[in-house]
């Protein structure tokens, strides 16, 4: 692998498939999960309440989202006692070390977001985007 400032970078298809950084980012990348992080970052949570907070989401995908970050050590869940079957979900010390790079990325979008814009305004007029459009 090399490195671009001390990130590993995958430099074959071999290598990109087996890269720790490539794993992390597919998972934590995927659309809903960043999302479920930062909820959980101000405080833990139930899956009524995560079901509620986050709009769009289907149950089936929230549960998805939220087995896939339990397995990966992100976040924990924990049944509560009591008659009615509730548990909640927090994040673990390894979630909240992701608290950090997810805010400075948040940071960097924010940032970067008019240039992002007038990129999308200049790609959007070249003769490839009225192509895929088509």
């Amino acid at each position: 692998m090399s490195t671009d400032e001390g990130l590993a970078a995958p430099v074959s298809v071999a290598e990109h498939a087996m890269c720790p950084a490539t794993d992390v980012m597919r998972r934590v990348g995927e659309k809903w999960s960043v999302l479920v992080l930062s909820l959980l970052a101000a405080r833990p949570y139930g899956f009524n309440e995560l079901d509620r907070a986050v709009e769009g989401l289907s149950r089936r995908v929230l549960t998805r989202t939220l087995r896939t970050l339990e397995r990966d050590g992100l976040i924990s869940r924990t049944a509560l006692p009591g008659r009615a079957a509730r548990v909640e979900y927090a994040l673990t010390d390894l979630g909240r070390s992701l608290r950090g790079p997810l805010l400075a990325l948040g940071r960097w979008a924010v940032e970067h977001d008019a240039a992002i814009r007038a990129a999308r305004d200049v790609y959007d007029q070249t003769p490839e985007a009225a192509a895929s459009l088509a």
